[in-house]
């Protein structure tokens, strides 16, 4: 089955075909692409340095390849890895009936790109948990490696898409929450499109600075439609545009707006990733119509550089 075929996400089953097929055409592409210094084995092997003992040297792989590889064990190789999910009414903008691959908003596309780190995260055999929150916690799962674990963390992202979303976004309270209840080292994977209305821009920074406690590494994936929310893409006819948040409504023409309205957003998108570089966040900023290999080439590199 292809992934145009995939038609019904809200169904757990679907969700994880989709994922499975999101990372081998991802992997696929690896190949395909000048993409060095990854395996699909995954860092079962790392390659032997000189002067090490040779306890561990794979010597049938030398046999084939002609190079020294050392085995790599489990508490060498996995890590732990928390994925945040911002389920707020702004992320299930632009409203939709049906969710295929080809037509998602911001809250599916982080759901899909969410299953998809846990195939992946499977395949490393790294330990993955799961916070979910909107006007508070949702749903919270520490870091584990089984199958079960990776399982019920599937139908938790799967029951996002089936359930009407909160109307508020608390994302500074719920992540000063999770930063306290992730406690040991940690790669952390947030997916929001930091929308509020009632919290200043400081405390939404300091919530971010506060997952960065324990020596976590923290990756930013700032989720958005691009055509809409930054570019302002909309026909010049009267329009009536509605806060999915506060409730709030304003009638307009969108070329009266335009201008000013993609000059304060920039400025934003901009103010966000600054701070992120001041408190050393990484700051992966994701159009939710380019696809999800930028979501997995960055874990990718940043477990690289993690262990």
């Amino acid at each position: 089955m292809k992934l145009s075929e995939v038609k019904n996400i809200k169904e757990v089953g679907n969700l994880e075909l989709l994922a499975t097929q999101v990372v081998e055409g991802f992997i696929t592409g690896m190949h395909k692409s000048p993409f060095h210094g990854f395996s699909v084995e995954f860092a079962e092997h790392r390659l032997y340095n000189k002067g090490e003992s040779t306890r561990h040297i794979d010597w049938k792989l030398y046999a084939k390849t002609d190079k020294l590889f050392v085995k790599r064990y489990e508490e060498e190789t996995n890590l732990r890895c928390h994925l945040i999910l911002d389920n707020s009414a702004s992320m299930h903008y632009p409203k939709l009936e049906t969710y295929t691959i080809d037509k998602l908003n911001k809250i599916s596309f982080s759901v899909v790109a969410a299953a998809a780190l846990l195939e992946i995260l499977k395949r490393q055999r790294d330990a993955y948990g799961l916070s979910i929150y909107a006007d508070k916690s949702e749903y919270y799962a520490p870091a584990k490696g089984s199958e079960r674990h990776r399982r019920m963390l599937l139908t938790n992202l799967q029951k996002i898409l089936n359930t009407t979303p909160k109307k508020k976004t608390a994302t500074y309270s719920a992540l000063h929450e999770i930063a306290d209840k992730v406690h040991r080292r940690s790669m952390i994977f947030l997916f929001t499109d930091m929308f509020q209305s009632d919290k200043n821009e400081d405390e939404l920074f300091e919530a971010l600075r506060h997952l960065k406690y324990n020596k976590h590494e923290v990756i930013f994936f700032h989720t958005y439609d691009a055509k809409h929310e930054l570019n302002f893409d909309f026909d010049n006819r009267p329009k009536r545009f509605i806060d999915v948040e506060t409730g709030d409504t304003i009638n307009l023409y969108a070329d009266t707006v335009k201008e000013n309205y993609k000059k304060a957003v920039d400025a934003y998108f901009n103010n966000l990733k600054m701070k992120c570089m001041q408190y050393k966040i990484d700051y992966v900023p994701v159009d939710i119509n380019q696809g999800f290999d930028q979501v997995l080439t960055t874990y990718l590199v940043s477990r690289q550089r993690f262990l």
